[in-house]
């Protein structure tokens, strides 16, 4: 199976740093990064297959958790760098914290933002993964999207939820649906991995939104279980934390890139 084109984005220059947005996302949630970052690092983002720009496969094996590490290794490229720092945003998180586990040696430090709370949670949209895609099959992208991601109940507000809507329709139908059941509905908890996250000997950035329920124990579980990690909680910010609050967010990530040196 051939891989799929991806759209990939780089500015910058300086040591590198490959971020991954979340599901239902693109590179665009990226932009406050990329002003913040670009006049020290080249920074790069890409949209994840099955999302906005990039191809979208139709085979629902090609979004298990192989493909998407893959994927990541390829936009990691375009940082010109050999061990760049490697970040991501809720399903973003899970595929650089994937990433850095399959090759620690290619990663200088990890930076994970809300990573997602697995099925078994309640919360997030991996709980509601398998119903999530079944109803953008069943009733389409607008309607699955307005029960699960900017109806009642989101927590947004009318410009925000216009805007979650209208990123999220750019998006491949089949391509969501086959996130959510072959890479979102399998995540397992910390524990499972506690192992295997022991031995990450890697400087790790924790980032969660203080109002986000899910993600924040996901957060402290692995603050706990890394060696090297450091957890930021940021006041009155849900979720997409790097949108919700730029400048805390911004921060945060300075300080922690900063404090890598220069080498």
């Amino acid at each position: 199976m051939a891989a799929p084109a991806l759209h990939v984005e780089a500015v910058g220059q300086g040591p590198g740093v490959v971020l991954a947005h979340g599901f239902g996302g693109s590179a665009r949630n990226w932009r406050p990064q990329l002003r913040t970052l670009r006049a020290r690092y080249r920074v790069v983002v890409y949209d994840a297959r099955g999302h906005a720009r990039s191809e979208a496969p139709a085979e629902p094996e090609a979004y298990r958790e192989a493909a998407l590490v893959a994927d990541l290794a390829r936009a990691a490229e375009a940082t010109e760098d050999a061990r760049p720092v490697v970040g991501g945003l809720s399903m973003g998180a899970a595929v650089a914290l994937r990433y850095a586990l399959a090759r620690p040696e290619r990663v200088r430090a990890l930076v994970l933002a809300s990573p997602p709370a697995g099925p078994g949670s309640g919360r997030g949209v991996a709980a509601h993964a398998v119903a999530f895609a079944e109803a953008i099959e069943r009733e389409g992208l607008e309607a699955a999207g307005a029960r699960f991601v900017w109806g009642a109940g989101s927590g947004l507000d009318p410009a925000g939820a216009k805007l979650v809507r209208q990123g999220f329709l750019e998006h491949a139908p089949h391509g969501l649906a086959h996130t959510l059941r072959e890479f979102l509905a399998v995540q397992g908890p910390v524990a499972a991995q506690a192992e295997r996250l022991a031995a990450l000997d890697i400087p790790t950035l924790l980032v969660a939104g203080a109002r986000d329920e899910g993600s924040l124990p996901v957060c402290r579980a692995l603050a706990d279980a890394l060696p090297r990690a450091e957890l930021a909680v940021i006041p009155d910010a849900g979720h997409v934390v790097n949108l919700a609050a730029p400048a805390a967010f911004d921060a945060a990530l300075l300080g922690f890139l900063a404090g890598l040196g220069a080498g």
